[in-house]
């Protein structure tokens, strides 16, 4: 290895505030960037992360993987902190593989293979990266000792091997969405990975780092329609709002997080224009470590008003009509806003409800979380479109309210839907009721990362 030599250093202010940027050439040709917080000169116990450089993840946002929400989490963790670093290493896209073998290995699991097998159909290695020059920039730094954020076993072992201390192994969070659910399970079950998918980290409450694959079951994006799953929190007596207020208010913080796993898992959460007039929900990721979905509000007369919080600048945003519902000064004022407006044909209850999803499946969207209200359930029932149930049950009874499925014209116990594979799971004190909608002839899967 050739000799490691800072070349840059500057402030570098951040959404996470504000760090000390030091860029270091090595001897593997690679430009590494410590980025600092705090006072790091006794060298012990720094909070340490090492990540692996990824334009797809980190710039683009690409969703089959989570480096972008862990480059983001990591930022944020040296802010709680106040005293640590993170190393980010260039070179090492792809897992060491570089930007367009990388591309080339995603057109290999397009066609079936795991991360894996993808490189080695390429005759290229799994995992190429290295850890000593990593090491070597925490060495120039000061840094003797380090609490490793980290769920790869490979940078414990080759930090120890440089003369790094590691005195803690802090397990990091996944952060699982339906299209990268192989990409964990392989860095799980082919490297090593601990921590992934499953058991949340020892010591952690269940609840702090949601694993929600068993709730969202066999649900896979797909290359027809997305699919559908239905989301929705009631009393024991089946009531999902009163007159004044909505589901909202019988949640609690463990299932709330439940909830905002289940919306980082999907290209996109959906409600009716009524729960967002109810309720003025964000609809976005904040109770857990996580991506915000697109946001899709149905309003089959351009009801939502422009001060809804749903037209935050958080996440992207559609708005899906009809060209009946007119309002030309609202329609410019939210694409001034970039607010995405759709016309749909109109149906029973609005909007057809099979001519929306196509649309939202022109866009891209293949995964979709519908939260409400009762009308937009209902008619994603009668449509015969949702793939997926997910209810909380609340241990409550309001005895009048709204219902939380209307009228689905079902004149025999014979004709009512059923139920598939169906599971039960007891989170803060609320049932959670999980299944399949039986007869469902849904979309074939498409290959995941």
């Amino acid at each position: 290895m050739g000799e490691l030599r800072e070349a840059a250093r500057v402030q570098l202010p951040t959404v996470a505030g504000e760090f000390d940027a030091r860029a270091f050439t090595c001897g593997s040709g690679y430009v590494y960037l410590a980025l600092i917080k705090g006072d790091l000169s006794d060298g012990l116990s720094v909070l340490t992360r090492i990540h692996s450089e990824c334009l797809t993840g980190d710039a683009l946002g690409s969703l089959r993987c989570d480096c972008g929400a862990q480059l983001d989490l990591g930022m944020r963790a040296l802010a709680a902190e106040g005293r640590g670093v993170l190393i980010y290493a260039t070179g090492h896209e792809g897992r060491g593989i570089g930007l367009l073998d990388k591309l080339r290995a995603y057109m290999e699991q397009d066609a079936g293979a795991d991360t894996v097998d993808a490189n080695l159909r390429l005759g290229l290695p799994p995992d190429s990266r290295r850890y000593d020059d990593a090491a070597a920039v925490l060495k120039a730094i000061g840094v003797r000792s380090v609490r490793l954020a980290t769920n790869n076993p490979r940078k414990v072992q080759e930090l120890r091997a440089a003369g790094i201390t590691v005195e803690q192994v802090i397990a990091v969070p996944a952060v699982p969405h339906l299209r990268n659910q192989r990409y964990l399970r392989t860095k799980q079950d082919r490297f090593g990975h601990v921590n992934l998918v499953g058991a949340p980290p020892p010591g952690e409450h269940p609840t702090q780092s949601v694993d929600v694959g068993s709730l969202l079951g066999s649900a896979q994006p797909s290359d027809a329609r997305p699919f559908v799953v239905l989301k929705y929190t009631q009393t024991l007596d089946g009531r999902i709002a009163t007159a004044v207020s909505g589901a909202e208010q019988m949640t609690g913080a463990a299932e709330t997080r439940i909830s905002h796993a289940l919306r980082a898992a999907c290209d996109a959460v959906l409600v009716g224009v009524g729960t967002v007039l109810l309720d003025n929900p964000q609809l976005t990721v904040r109770a857990i470590p996580g991506q915000s979905p697109a946001r899709v509000i149905l309003d089959a007369r351009l009801r939502t008003p422009l001060t809804a919080a749903v037209f935050s600048p958080d996440a992207p945003t559609y708005v899906m009509t009809t060209a009946d519902a007119g309002n030309q000064r609202k329609r410019l004022a939210l694409a001034e806003r970039h607010i995405a407006v759709r016309d749909v044909r109109p149906g029973p209850a609005g909007l057809n409800i099979p001519a929306m999803l196509l649309q939202l499946r022109a866009e891209g969207i293949r995964s979709i979380l519908v939260e409400g209200g009762a009308s937009v359930i209902t008619s994603m029932l009668a449509a015969e479109v949702a793939d997926r149930i997910i209810v909380s049950i609340s241990p409550r009874i309001l005895g009048r309210g709204t219902d939380a499925v209307g009228e689905l014209h079902k004149q025999r116990m014979a004709d009512a839907l059923r139920l598939d594979g169906h599971s039960i799971h007891l989170i803060g004190g609320t049932i959670i009721v999980a299944a399949d909608i039986a007869g469902r002839s849904a979309p074939s899967p498409a290959p995941r990362a």
